[in-house]
């Protein structure tokens, strides 16, 4: 007979290991062991019966995998952090002792390492690196936006702004944006790249302060190495566009321009000078930085590698769109055709912003669909034209009077832009205009299908229909809601109301009444008519009733989960209808009572 095995020596007290013993068994602290397991992508697991794991005691303790464990002995970034772990241990000892000549050659042999290789053992395949991309454009964007402090170094947000930006330009490139929300969290972004969705969400250009119950040392390591997967990526999707990473800015025979940018590789300050020969000082930041400025503007035209071969590219994919002439083929044409028209949906629009609108997702968003877009040449580089260029078309402004000085073009709030690309159309202005009160800024990630459609959605859909919105008629809607509300009186055909002019003269009217309420069918409480037309309805009904009931129990509790999921969803559409028909009520009574005031 074989040895007998003893208590919690097989089944799963042997697959899962405490932090403790994975820190003992690493030789490694517990702060460098949480960032070996962010970079590696190991998490923590929660076993279905955590006495017999943890050999009957009842204590809270965190398990991981033993396989994830042993796979971590062979990392060599774990041998980086035990020298670095040495070098502070050195430099503290020297600068304690007042050795500067020791402390500045330590500083010098300062251990680092790179992650590059954990990047491609976690992402194999660049499709499963381009579906992981929300995530890292959420934090890269947020730490963009933070400022520095003992946590997140000046470098981290320098690179996390310089990825961010990269990435923006690449959706203007590739026209790839969708979907555009603002809330209150921010505003949230959708594009499709390479065949992904792919949504992400910015914080808004505010001050922001470090909240003490969230440890920014973590979410740096996830920072980590989201730039660098990021970095990644944007390096194919930049040479698959044909364009130069990092990204380079068009230069279209300016000597300046070359002369700029030989002085941001080199980091050399060169002088400007005028006409006369004198030195001309920048009015925004250093020369050697004003190629990365104009890059950070999204508004200038970058450099291609070869221009030629995605001209040969779009046609190749022309000839296998055209060569086949089934179903399919002519519906996904007629999808192209829609998409490159919604690709350009700004294109004969040239905007000028004011200085009051927030510049960054307007530019973005505008270019992102193809239009021209500038603004005041004393708030930053990028501006290409003037606001007195009488070709500009839209001037986005957020003043309730400001000084309209042309008439040649619209001055409109910064929400008609947002709107228009939600829509995937151009929208009336009316509603939008300095002063207004705005529209709601309806969310395109919510499917009218799914549930509750609020009037503004439904007359946005009979405008894509190509159908009367009914705007107009606002104002009568309200006044018949009230007016049904307030007579619930109805005179029935064969009764006089007292006015007998009134009777002969719709004696016709009463009379077609009459023949269309012979013709209708009333269905009175507490009886039922036999309606031949609805037959088939019956039938139809009795045969899912006898189908339900002979349903296996294991079906009939799913049916009936789907069941109370369409109930409570049907109810929450009724009381959100009930809610606006309230609103809808209240304003109709203001604007009357306003209208009332004006004419007494």
């Amino acid at each position: 007979m074989g040895r007998m095995k003893k208590k919690y020596e097989a089944g799963a007290a042997t697959q899962y290991v405490t932090r403790k013993y994975a820190c003992k068994r690493l030789q490694l602290s517990l702060a460098n062991f949480r960032r070996i397991c962010i970079l590696k992508g190991i998490y923590p697991h929660a076993p279905a019966n955590k006495k017999r794991v943890n050999k009957g005691s009842t204590s809270n303790r965190t398990f991981y995998f033993l396989k994830d464990i042993q796979f971590l002995t062979h990392e060599p970034v774990i041998s980086k952090f035990r020298e670095n772990k040495t070098y502070i241990k050195k430099l503290k000892k020297a600068v304690g002792r007042g050795e500067d000549k020791k402390v500045d050659k330590i500083r010098k042999n300062k251990p680092s390492y790179r992650i590059d290789h954990i990047v491609r053992e976690r992402y194999p395949t660049f499709a499963g690196a381009v579906q992981d991309l929300d995530d890292a454009l959420c934090m890269c964007f947020l730490f963009a936006n933070l400022p520095k402090s003992h946590s997140i170094h000046a470098e981290t947000v320098a690179l996390c702004r310089r990825l961010t930006v990269e990435f923006m330009l690449y959706v203007i490139e590739a026209k790839a944006l969708r979907k555009v929300f603002i809330s209150i969290k921010g505003i949230y972004y959708q594009a499709e790249v390479m065949g992904h969705t792919i949504t992400w969400v910015t914080p808004h250009s505010l001050s922001h302060h470090h909240p003490e119950d969230v440890d920014f040392k973590v979410m740096s390591t996830f920072t980590e190495f989201y730039r660098n997967m990021l970095g990644f990526v944007l390096f194919k999707l930049f040479n698959d566009l044909n364009l130069h990473y990092p990204p380079r800015v068009s230069i279209t025979g300016g000597a300046e321009d070359r002369q700029d940018i030989v002085a941001s590789k080199t980091g050399r300050k060169r002088k400007r000078r005028d006409d006369e020969g004198r030195d001309r000082e920048p009015q925004f930041c250093m020369i050697y930085e004003t190629h990365r400025e104009r890059i950070a503007s999204l508004n200038v035209p970058l450099a291609r590698a070869s221009i030629e071969e995605d001209a040969v590219v779009d046609n190749e994919d022309d000839v296998e769109l055209l060569s086949g002439d089934n179903e399919a083929v002519a519906k996904q044409k007629l999808m192209d055709e829609e998409l490159k028209k919604f690709q350009e949906l700004f294109k004969d629009c040239k905007f000028y912003l004011c200085r009051e609108v927030p510049r960054e997702p307007l530019v973005f968003v505008i270019r992102s669909f193809g239009g021209c877009v500038s603004w005041d040449e004393m708030l930053g580089i990028g501006s290409t034209f003037s606001e007195d260029d009488e070709s500009i078309t839209h001037q986005i402004v957020d003043r309730p009077s400001p000084n309209m000085k042309s008439i040649t073009r619209r001055y409109l709030q910064p929400q008609w832009v947002f709107d228009c690309v939600n829509a995937r159309m151009i929208l009336p202005v009316t509603g939008y205009l300095p002063g207004d009160v705005l529209p709601p800024h309806l969310s395109p990630f919510v499917d009218p299908k799914d549930g509750y459609i609020p009037p503004e959605q439904e007359r946005l859909l009979a405008m894509q229909r190509g159908e009367d919105p009914g705007i107009n008629n606002e104002d009568s809607s309200y006044s018949e809601e009230e007016n049904s509300d307030d007579e619930n009186v109805v005179l029935p055909d064969n009764e006089d109301d007292g006015d007998g002019d009134d009777v002969e003269n719709g004696e016709e009217e009463t009379q077609d009444a009459k023949k269309k309420s012979v013709m209708s069918v009333t269905v009175k409480k507490g009886k039922r008519y036999h309606d031949w037309k609805s037959e088939p309805d019956q039938i139809a009904a009795e045969e899912k009733r006898l189908a339900v009931m002979t349903m296996p129990k294991k079906k009939m509790y799913l049916y009936k989960k789907i069941k109370y999921g369409e109930r409570r969803k049907n109810r929450q559409i009724q009381e959100l209808t009930e809610k606006r028909r309230v609103i809808d009520k209240a304003e109709g009574k203001k604007k009357r009572n306003a209208k009332r005031h004006k004419t007494s």
